[in-house]
């Protein structure tokens, strides 16, 4: 099977299956869909071994996380399908796709994402690995896995929109022909695919910079959950719960929330700051161990410093002036004796 594809202009001859392995009177097909997604994740898992320890990861930790993570993720991918898209199962095989021509199919992202983390974050705790720095370089990877994985459905001529209204713009194929009728669609997949590719550069830009764990990956519910919910709308072939598109709705949610854990949690950062700067100022203008005391004895030390010089000179003057007084008084007394003595010889003169 293969489909004749016009997009943008050029056309196309896709055949969804890459090649086929037999196996002796059977065969098992191998899908570019298989091929595009292991790609993406390859990918994903190169950058994650090449920059863990830029986000304080132990490379071998992480690899624990993902073995068990990525195997969870594609279960939960095809549960979140099944769930929302009604398909009914008659047993474990038709969820396992055995005896299914198409094999294992009908996936969807979101359940992938959603049991990543969960069992990512078992893992964390069971391995001692941070789960915030394991959501943010996730959160990096997932994007690369996303961006790349998309042209899976181009191959499979799925993920397409309504009609553009337009001669030129949109994709055309033997499939959306005998889904939709004529005319040109929106390739939803390619605009998701080019949203994750931007949404990877610039995470990747500012993990570089990124102020606290778990920074990337609110940012990457921002980004995705913004395109997708957009983008989202303008598919055809939509998982409904009632008349609400499930994956705009959850979309919507999730770049709601994160936006508004990134405003709470920079906040709290400007907080932390402004008190460590008020602190650091505080602190130098606060005396510490007794410099204030210490300071108002130098400054009465200063004050007083005229009292010492003052004793000093008094001290002097007084030492200084005693003896002095004190030879006047021994001069007098000095005159005194000679006088006495002259006058006592006079009258030993008389007497004789």
């Amino acid at each position: 099977m293969s489909y004749e594809v016009v997009i943008f202009g050029i056309k196309l001859t896709l055949s969804p299956v890459a090649f086929t392995i037999p196996l002796g009177s059977r065969h098992w097909d191998i899908y570019w869909y298989g091929i595009i997604i292991a790609a993406g994740f390859l990918l994903a898992l190169i950058y994650g071994i090449k920059n863990a320890s830029r986000f304080g990861l132990n490379t071998d930790r992480m690899l624990d996380v993902v073995l068990v993570a990525t195997p969870v993720a594609i279960l939960s991918a095809r549960a979140y399908y099944v769930i929302f898209d009604g398909e009914k199962l008659t047993g474990i095989g038709d969820f396992f796709g055995f005896g299914n021509s198409s094999g294992f199919s009908g996936l969807a992202i979101y359940g992938g994402v959603i049991g990543a983390f969960v069992s990512g974050a078992v893992m964390c705790k069971i391995r001692k690995v941070n789960i915030l720095d394991m959501f943010d370089i996730g959160s990096v990877g997932f994007l690369i896995g996303q961006g790349i994985g998309r042209w899976g459905n181009f191959v499979n001529q799925e993920a397409y929109g309504s009609f553009t209204g337009s001669s030129w713009w949109g994709m055309q194929s033997d499939k959306t022909v005998a889904e939709m009728g004529e005319g040109l669609v929106h390739p939803c997949f390619l605009y998701e695919s080019l949203w994750c590719i931007a949404g990877f550069f610039i995470l990747n830009h500012l993990s570089k910079k990124r102020r606290f764990s778990g920074e990337i990956a609110l940012m990457y519910c921002v980004w995705y959950g913004f395109g997708r919910g957009f983008i989202e709308l303008l598919r055809t072939d939509s998982l409904m719960l009632g008349n609400i598109k499930v994956s705009s709705l959850l979309s919507f949610l999730l770049c709601i929330a994160g936006i508004a854990a990134l405003v709470f949690m920079r906040g709290r950062i400007k907080e932390t700051a402004g008190a460590a700067e008020y602190h650091t100022v505080f602190a130098g203008d606060e005396p510490q161990d007794g410099t204030e005391i210490s300071d108002e004895n130098s400054e009465t030390h200063e004050d007083g410093a005229e009292t010492p010089e003052e004793n000093s000179e008094i001290q002097d003057g007084f030492l200084s002036g005693t003896p002095e007084a004190g030879t006047e008084f021994s001069d007098e007394n000095s005159e005194t004796e000679i006088k006495n003595t002259e006058t006592e010889e006079r009258k030993n003169e008389q007497t004789d």
